[in-house]
């Protein structure tokens, strides 16, 4: 049996993103009619809307398809939750993990929804400082708990491939609401995310 692989993608938006993928080769000094680019400029096409996909996607909906009351009151927390981005100023890309915790005030959320809305605001042209600060606002706004945080950290491909070419930074960015506001709470989390109990 022949390999297939199905995908769907908006054939206006590949075609057009493909015109200038192929333009851009060009102007970079390459051969876009060389065996090896012919396809580069519609894979890009559609490598780009593959990662961009979030800008399609609900973070709230996501969160609410799964929610549930639950009288709980003590920290949730999902750490390690690797994220996968694109640098808005370079379009090149970051990676990292994000850690997530929160109080609920009546009301939980399915665990795999939490790295859904990672997925969500990382899938989209960002920084890493507004990334943080989106996810804990669908949280907040979903969930409506006592308290949340998240915490991500990322190694950017535009400090290490361009430019200053740092290859072992890390940038931690960090977003606090409610009760993690409160130092004795914070310190909690962050130390729960900084601990490896697995």
């Amino acid at each position: 049996m022949a390999y297939s692989k199905s995908e769907v993608y908006d054939e206006d938006v590949t075609q057009g993103l493909m015109k200038n993928y192929r333009e851009a080769i060009r102007l970079l000094g390459e051969d876009p009619d060389r065996e090896g680019l012919l396809k580069t400029p519609e894979r890009i096409a559609k490598a780009m809307q593959f990662i961009t996909q979030g800008y399609s996607q609900d973070a709230q909906a996501i969160i609410n398809s799964a929610k549930f009351h639950e009288d709980v009151s003590e920290m949730i927390v999902v750490k390690d939750i690797e994220l996968y981005s694109m640098c808005e100023h370079h379009m090149l890309p970051f990676y990292g993990k994000a850690h997530i915790a929160y109080i609920p005030n009546g009301w939980i959320t399915g665990l795999s929804k939490l790295a859904r809305v990672v997925d969500v605001f990382s899938r989209r042209l960002q920084v890493q400082e507004r990334l943080t600060t989106q996810i804990l606002d669908a949280i907040v706004q979903s969930l409506n708990p006592v308290g949340a945080a998240v915490v991500i950290e990322a190694n950017h491909l535009c400090m290490m491939m361009r430019g200053v070419s740092k290859q072992n930074s890390v940038t931690t960015t960090s977003a606090f609401f409610g009760e993690f506001e409160k130092i004795p709470t914070r310190d909690e989390f962050l130390k729960l995310i900084s601990s490896r109990l697995h």
